[in-house]
């Protein structure tokens, strides 16, 4: 048996994209294994940092993947990283099995496009990420994330609330 306690945690960027209305974007995830299922599938961008790649790199390389596009600009970012650890189901099975879980640096950005500038299907070969996308308030962010990623999403709510809009 594995202890997965002795995994690494995958270092990863997020972002938390708002709209010139202060909304946040959400992408609804496809699921990638077969308890991956719920009805808390919606995220925000986030993806692994590569070899010899800055965190802001990594932030803008992963949104124009996973979104379409990178006309954001960078407004805040988190002071430090933030980790999760994958529900026992998941491990090692998730991350390729390499990871408990993932150490997240937080971006808030500036969407500078337009809504017609977000395309969620993948470049020819790859796989996609989420299959539809919305807009929301900052505050229904925890209720649709899956609950092992909550708690990280509750902080960086927290820490990037300025940027946001209310109802």
């Amino acid at each position: 048996m594995t202890d997965f306690s002795r995994l690494p945690y995958r270092p990863c960027v997020g972002i938390m994209l708002f709209n010139r209305d202060g909304l946040v974007w959400v992408g609804q995830r496809i699921a990638k294994w077969d308890k991956d299922v719920s009805a808390n599938m919606w995220q925000m961008p986030q993806g692994g940092i590569d070899k010899g790649e800055t965190p802001r790199d990594a932030a803008f390389r992963e949104l124009a993947e996973e979104i379409g596009t990178a006309r954001a600009t960078i407004v805040a970012e988190t002071d430090g990283w933030l980790t999760y650890d994958l529900p026992a189901e998941a491990l090692g099975i998730a991350l390729k099995g390499r990871y408990r879980g993932q150490k997240q640096k937080w971006f808030a950005m500036r969407f500078e496009g337009e809504d017609d500038d977000i395309d969620i299907a993948p470049e020819v070969g790859e796989k996609p990420e989420f299959d539809r996308w919305k807009w929301v308030f900052i505050d229904d962010l925890a209720d649709l994330v899956v609950p092992f990623k909550r708690q990280v999403y509750e902080q960086v709510v927290k820490a990037f609330r300025p940027y946001a809009a209310t109802r």
